[in-house]
């Protein structure tokens, strides 16, 4: 069940505004805050009994339809000066340092081993196409309420790093958020501190959820659009020759790490095989097939996972269990364009290889255009002449996926175990063509190329354990 209402706030009136009575209060606050930045904690909403609090019971209010309630709270803004203007080098160090590089971005608080969940953030917020569509989110029209919450959650810091000037944001919010609909990320050691978490499962987990949330009763996927790989599984029995065909959606790619795995595109090969033990008709039992996946969809950003922790078993530990999870040190090199041409199946390699041509006929012209136009400038005669063709057409906006792929993020980290250690990440700024490290609310740093090319492996230093590459277009 659900209503519709007004709320009066100051001068402005917020019009038809859902409350879904499934989802508690706070979530409705939630959806206040992203539209008038006035903070959980200040918003003091006036309904039947007093003000609405985090645990009041829809049922119990009374609201109707087009029913107009008040809402007092100051929204978070910046003051400008009212006075003189204080210079950079007046301000207190911490604040120097914030504005400094205020223009990479902010920090994410650290809130108890919460490394995991602001890399993670911080690479999501880069992606931007799913970061259009998450500032957008609009709960009242959501088909999954369940996960709307974190989902706005997700929005309230999006907009927070957009606006923070340099600032670190505090995601506790979120964080409460993702506790809530994952209790994985509350779990606790004995000592009663927060658990590290891995920063993969909270990706994923992230992926389901946004995914939920933002998919239209019309049937638009755009988390899909933006992130999901769709692969065809071909599995064989060795024995009876019988074949089975599966379809995936994934939102990573997996590299899986051998002795002989010495650059992502190896290991993205073993990632792709699956031998699977399956019910054979033929045989009437158990039988071991074998199988390889090409992708048959490729997304507009590509993650891949360098697949580092795994299960070690037969270790005793003090509490009683046989194993731990541990992780592959091992250096595996990674490109800055990855080619996903390889990885597919015929049918798109048939749309690759069209876009691809396009591309190169539209570079061919390019070339071609800046000859003739020197060969025009070199004119003898000191007339103005126009190469053929040089008149500025409009350039069509590129649509095509060509199978390229531009790396523009990377989530690392450091230690031996995925239950410790510590996760930063790296970020390419589009408009600089540089890298910024963000390490939870340290300011951000600028980093070259080369040393984010060193971010492969071979030691306890950090190292690439996620990766996002843009698709190039044609």
């Amino acid at each position: 069940m659900s209503v519709k209402i007004d709320i009066k706030w100051g001068k402005e009136l917020l019009k038809d505004l859902e409350i879904d009575y499934s989802q508690p209060p706070e979530v409705f606050k939630m959806q206040i805050f992203s539209l008038t930045g006035v903070p959980v904690e200040r918003q003091k909403i006036m309904v039947k009994g007093g003000m609405l609090k985090d645990d009041s019971d829809w049922a119990k209010l009374g609201l109707k339809n087009g029913q107009k309630i008040m809402m007092m709270g100051t929204a978070e803004v910046i003051v400008a000066p009212e006075k003189e203007i204080q210079f950079v080098e007046d301000l207190p160090e911490a604040a120097q340092e914030a504005a400094s590089t205020a223009q990479y971005g902010s920090g994410l608080a650290n809130l108890q081993n919460t490394c995991y969940m602001n890399s993670t953030l911080q690479c999501l917020y880069n992606i931007t196409d799913l970061k259009e569509k998450i500032l957008s989110f609009d709960p009242a029209v959501a088909i999954n309420p369940a996960h709307n919450k974190l989902t706005v959650a997700a929005k309230g810091v999006f907009q927070q790093l957009g606006n923070s000037m340099g600032v670190a944001v505090d995601p506790y919010m979120f964080l409460a958020a993702l506790r809530e609909k994952y209790p994985r990320f509350a779990e606790t050691g004995q000592n009663g501190v927060y658990s590290q978490q891995d920063a993969e499962e909270c990706y994923s987990q992230l992926m389901y959820s946004f995914r939920e949330a933002l998919q239209g009763a019309s049937g638009e996927d755009p988390v899909k659009d933006i992130l999901g790989s769709e692969l065809v599984l071909r599995l064989k029995c060795e024995e009876s020759g019988e074949e089975y065909t599966e379809r995936q959606l994934v939102y990573s790619l997996k590299c899986n790490i051998t002795q002989q795995v010495d650059h992502l595109q190896q290991g993205m090969k073993i990632g792709l095989q699956e031998d699977r033990e399956k019910n054979s008709e033929s045989l009437g039992r158990l039988s071991l097939f074998k199988g390889e996946a090409k992708v048959s969809k490729l997304p507009k950003f590509q993650t891949v996972q360098f697949v580092r922790f795994f299960w070690k078993t037969n270790i005793s530990i003090a509490d009683g269990t046989t194993g731990v999870k541990s992780k592959i040190l091992r250096k595996v090199s990674y490109p800055l364009i990855l080619d996903m041409y390889d990885y597919c199946d015929d049918d798109l390699k048939a749309e690759l290889d069209v876009a691809r041509q396009a591309m190169k006929e539209a570079d061919d012209a390019k070339v071609l255009g800046k000859r003739k136009e020197g060969e025009a400038g070199s004119s003898n005669d000191g007339d103005v002449v126009m190469a053929e063709g040089s008149e500025n057409q409009p350039t069509p906006t590129p649509t095509r996926l060509t199978g390229h792929y531009d790396l523009v993020g990377l989530l690392t980290h450091k230690g031996r175990s995925a239950d410790s250690g510590h996760y930063i990440s790296y970020i390419k700024r589009a408009e600089k063509g540089d890298w910024i490290s963000y390490d939870d609310d340290k300011p951000p740093a600028v980093q070259n190329e080369e040393d984010i090319l060193k971010l492969s492996g071979g030691g306890d230093w950090h190292m690439a354990y996620l990766l996002v590459y843009k698709a190039r277009l044609a």
